[in-house]
């Protein structure tokens, strides 16, 4: 048999460059076209008016479940029981958007007459007895059944033991999985399954492209780039391929909706938008304690503004463009003060840019009320376009207006009014004009602007909203005569 010795030409530096350069064009087009694809705020409007009259298969809704009226304040027709698998669950720790999220939730559930079951890792001490569940000390309180193991370290096959155990007993009339505590294999057999998607990786990849953009223009990319984008690239594939085995999606945004309807193939009647909620009991306007918190932390009467971000101290959170930003506009606006809710690494460099910046670390509900009535406009500069900043809401709901980096999902659903306040692209020369121009309209215009964020707040972001049409959906799913509306 004739070898052939032929060497193989080495590949192209050309052909190489031309892959590199189409990869990153599709890369950085898919963006792109979702940015491009935001409804306009007429189109939403519009929307929303409609869907006050809007009648038929809640299945086939494609707006948010919040904007419609469920039960009121009428009992619900019949108790669930409801099995909630969540990575975490607030019980001693400083909790994160997705756990304050899920304790809102199902505990509302709960006070509605549902049986909710959490099943969830341990907090605190590490657990090791067998009978590791527990019920918090109201009776209409969920049971938390914490599986044994390390504190904070979720084990979804111990989680799904306690399940099935506790299915035995009575079987569960819905199963809700907070995005992926259940693994695929487990939550695609699940008929009666609704899974939150609270970010999906198509949005993480373009989370990574915005974060690599606002690097300034002498820093190198981040070595770490290129690792994340080829591991994210199969994950979106992945999750195309089987998210359209889950029974029924919840997209907490409705851009989120979008994708999973256009790009994920998902079928409209798997998919339901219900925007998170948050307790308007925890937030709610409050002048004088804004005025008293502003003299316990030490803001001077005679400050122009008082802006305010809260939040993780991340670089995924935006705070080097607003670290940027403010440290150029107070060499002009000197009276304006930055109030910074939150702990992480960004938290020495804000303390680095003078008195007019108060770091305050992390806080609690009773505290976030007062640090929202205390400011004039949030700041929300998040380089994340995935999920929902639940500060978003809050901030609304304490009657202030938004400071917001131009995502679909903020704009499509939070900032659907250009009275509520101020959208910039996130990058540092697009937020700073955007903070010039809050300072020129100076803060009685901002406090008319927060009356109008607090009206549409109380009508699309509370705990109850968000209850109902979560509960609505549940009920649905377990007997179709629920899915019509009204």
């Amino acid at each position: 048999m004739a070898l052939n010795n032929k060497q193989r030409k080495p590949n192209s530096p050309f052909n190489f460059n031309l892959c590199i350069t189409l990869f990153f064009v599709v890369l950085f087009t898919l963006p792109a076209l979702f940015l491009l694809h935001t409804p306009t705020n007429t189109s939403i409007c519009t929307t929303f008016s409609k869907s006050k009259a809007w009648s038929g298969d809640l299945r086939l809704a494609e707006f948010s479940w919040n904007k419609l009226d469920f039960f009121n304040h009428k009992q619900p027709p019949i108790s669930l029981k409801i099995a909630v698998f969540s990575r975490k669950w607030p019980i001693s720790t400083t909790p994160g958007g997705m756990e304050r999220h899920a304790h809102t939730l199902h505990t509302a559930l709960a006070r509605r007459g549902h049986q909710v079951h959490v099943f969830t890792s341990p907090e605190g001490t590490p657990v090791t007895s067998d009978d590791n569940s527990h019920q918090a000390d109201a009776p209409s309180s969920p049971h938390i059944h914490c599986h044994e193991g390390e504190p904070g370290r979720w084990r979804y096959n111990k989680a799904w033991e306690q399940f099935l155990e506790e299915n035995q007993r009575e079987p569960f009339d819905v199963v809700h999985s907070e995005s992926v505590a259940l693994p695929h294999w487990i939550a695609r057999n699940l008929q009666n399954l609704a899974v939150s998607w609270h970010g999906i990786a198509l949005e993480s990849l373009q989370s990574s492209i915005f974060q690599d953009l606002a690097l300034r223009h002498n820093e190198p990319m981040s070595p770490d780039f290129n690792y994340s984008v080829q591991g994210v690239i199969p994950k979106v594939l992945n999750e195309i391929r089987f998210f359209r085995n889950y029974a029924h999606h919840v997209a907490i945004s409705d851009s989120c909706g979008e994708m999973l309807r256009d790009v994920y193939q998902i079928p409209s009647r798997r998919v339901h938008v219900i925007v998170n909620g948050v307790d308007e009991d925890d937030f709610r306007e409050d002048l004088e304690l804004g005025k008293q918190f502003r003299t316990q932390i030490g803001i001077p009467n005679n400050a122009s503004l008082v802006l305010g971000v809260a939040g993780r101290l991340v670089k995924d959170k935006g705070h080097p463009l607003l670290y940027e930003a403010y440290s150029r506009l107070i060499h002009k606006h000197p009276n304006v003060y930055l109030i910074v809710a939150g702990s992480g690494p960004w938290a020495n460099r804000y303390k680095d840019l003078g008195r007019q910046v108060l770091v305050l670390g992390s806080m609690d509900p009773s505290m976030l009320r007062a640090f929202y009535n205390a400011i004039d406009i949030f700041v929300n500069p998040t380089l994340r376009p995935q999920g929902l900043d639940l500060t978003l809401m809050e901030a609304m709901m304490s009657g202030k207006p938004l400071l917001a980096s131009r995502f679909p999902s903020i704009k499509g659903t939070i900032v659907v009014d250009d009275e509520f306040g101020f959208m910039f692209s996130p990058n540092v020369e697009s937020l700073l004009e955007a903070l010039e121009a809050v300072v020129i309209e100076g803060k009685e215009r901002l406090a008319r602007r927060g009356k109008a964020c607090r009206e549409y707040a109380n009508s699309m972001f509370t705990a109850r909203k968000m209850a109902l049409a979560y509960e609505r959906l549940f009920l649905c799913i377990k007997k179709d005569a629920f899915c019509s509306y009204p």
